[in-house]
């Protein structure tokens, strides 16, 4: 008997026969199958036979078991997982959005388009450049976008660029973004502040690590840009990124941002003031959508004037026209199709629409001192953590960080506790852990983001949580070891679930 705290698969509650649903007989003549043999189904052996009450009850005892962003803090560093106001779901679940056909002629569907085409205009504003494309449906599609977008850039203009050069700082997506677009990746030292060294970096080892200058000096016109990501992974500004686009730019080369930490700009600085040429916006994230369980996901791209050409197709373009005796302008939306330099469509569509209208919805609601106190509001809570929790966690890089910060294991190495301990005993304490052993340069590291929706009783909560297992680590470290004791699950062999993931039921 499966106890009362843990959950059977559906698939063991399975009993031939039960079902959930009642189909009245066949009364007219059963349609003749013309699939190929090979693709018909032999029977629904590989679903499960239940009733509704199984059902129902099966998940939501999981869900129970869950914890999201309406439970408490959720502090994924770099992942910004903030809260999603309700007002966007009620303007996303609006009749004119939700029940408008895709492939509906543009004149049917002006308010849709309209949409669109303002968010564009609240992005190209926000990131301070020149064209953005919805189109792209997550983060990694962004990045995609971006560099494909250098590569049309630089293949039109004739040159045959390799190598794209990207921080030990950035995202772990940028290389394999790189690698996919063609690229060979290069990688560029980070200096002492956590920050993109000029110089060579000699490492504990001994072994000398390039700096942008000397990388910029040998490889010259191979360049075909940087991928960057500011403020980088350490929660730290890249204060010289002027700098830094000058050197990529003066072997004309472009400039790549990530934009998943544009939690700590919006509102206070843009990307394209400080010499980016193109960059994607995670929307799922910065404009509030929670992105968990893998989706949905909204990545747009926005770039400079001389990229705009490559954009994918289609756009969307407003026409404005004069009317009346008192010449009204009246706007009039359609797509731009006619785009002979476009590298083509990422997604169908406009991507995840829904998303898109969330995020407008939250742009429009908050406005620009809104947007912009929502940024400070969320640094100040992360150097808030910091603060309280200097001393009692190491911190490898002392230089001042925005929206996140990034303790390590360091001095918990000592009573034989690391990360993993530290993330299983918040579980314990109600906490959802926040993200470890990222980025790979902190060693053991844990990151923080609380984001700006947290108020201080909850972060105070968070802190003193924090604060008891490093007790615990001291005075009864077994315990932690054992951590979580309180959760539906123990701890798991992760290293196999992960290399060995068991993906098919078979009956015993």
């Amino acid at each position: 008997m499966t106890p009362r705290n843990r959950e059977s698969l559906i698939f063991e509650r399975s009993v031939p026969g039960k079902v959930g649903m009642d189909l009245p007989r066949l009364d007219v003549p059963e349609a003749k199958d013309t699939r190929p043999e090979k693709l018909r189904r032999k029977g629904f052996d590989a679903m499960p036979s239940v009733s509704e009450v199984d059902v129902i009850r099966h998940f939501t005892r999981l869900s129970k078991w869950n914890y999201g962003v309406d439970d408490g803090l959720y502090p994924l560093g770099s992942c910004t997982m903030k809260h999603n106001p309700r007002l966007n779901e009620k303007t996303s679940g609006l009749p004119g959005f939700t029940d408008s056909h895709p492939m509906a002629p543009a004149e049917h569907v002006q308010g849709n388009l309209a949409l669109i085409h303002t968010l564009q205009e609240w992005l190209k504003e926000i990131t301070g450049l020149d064209a953005v494309t919805l189109q792209p449906s997550a983060g990694a599609a962004g990045e995609l976008t971006g560099v494909m977008l250098i590569r049309a850039y630089h293949v039109a203009h004739g040159s045959k660029r390799r190598v794209i050069l990207i921080p030990d700082s950035a995202h772990g997506t940028n290389p394999a973004t790189a690698a996919m677009a063609g690229y060979e990746v290069l990688e560029i030292a980070s200096q002492a502040d956590g920050t993109v060294s000029f110089e060579d970096v000699t490492d504990a080892a001994g072994k000398v690590r390039k700096g942008l200058l000397t990388l910029a000096r040998e490889l010259g016109d191979e360049i075909a840009g940087l991928m960057i990501t500011n403020p980088n992974t350490l929660g730290v500004f890249e204060y010289r990124i002027k700098d830094i686009a000058e050197v990529i730019h003066g072997v004309g080369g472009l400039v790549y941002m990530d934009g998943a930490n544009m939690n700590a700009l919006v509102g206070v600085a843009r990307p394209g003031d400080f010499g980016v040429d193109v960059m994607h916006l995670n929307l799922h994230k910065t404009f509030s959508t929670p992105h968990g369980g893998g989706g949905p996901g909204s990545g747009p791209v926005a770039c400079t004037k001389a990229l705009e050409p490559f954009l994918p197709r289609p756009v969307v373009v407003r026409e404005t026209q004069r009317v009346g005796e008192g010449q009204v302008a009246r706007h009039t939306y359609r797509l731009d199709w006619d785009r002979p330099s476009s590298m083509g469509k990422v997604h169908t569509f406009f991507g995840n629409f829904g998303i898109l209208v969330r995020a407008l919805t939250y742009c429009l609601s908050h406005g620009g001192d809104g947007l912009r106190e929502a940024t400070l509001r969320a640094i100040v809570n992360a150097n808030y953590i910091r603060k309280q929790l200097e001393g009692t966690y190491h911190l490898e890089y002392q230089t001042p960080t925005l929206h996140e910060v990034i303790f390590d294991d360091h001095d918990l190495a000592q009573h034989d506790i690391h990360t993993l301990d530290v993330a299983k005993g918040l579980i314990d304490r109600g906490f959802h852990p926040p993200t470890i052993y990222f980025p790979a340069i902190v060693h053991g590291a844990l990151m923080i983001e609380p984001t700006e929706s947290e108020g201080k009783d909850e972060l105070d909560a968070f802190i003193d949580a924090m604060k008891d297992i490093a007790r615990e680590a001291a005075e009864n470290p077994e315990a932690l070891h054992q951590a979580p004791v309180r959760a539906p699950m123990r701890r798991l062999d992760e290293t196999t679930a992960a290399r060995k993931p068991v993906l098919r039921w078979v009956k015993g």
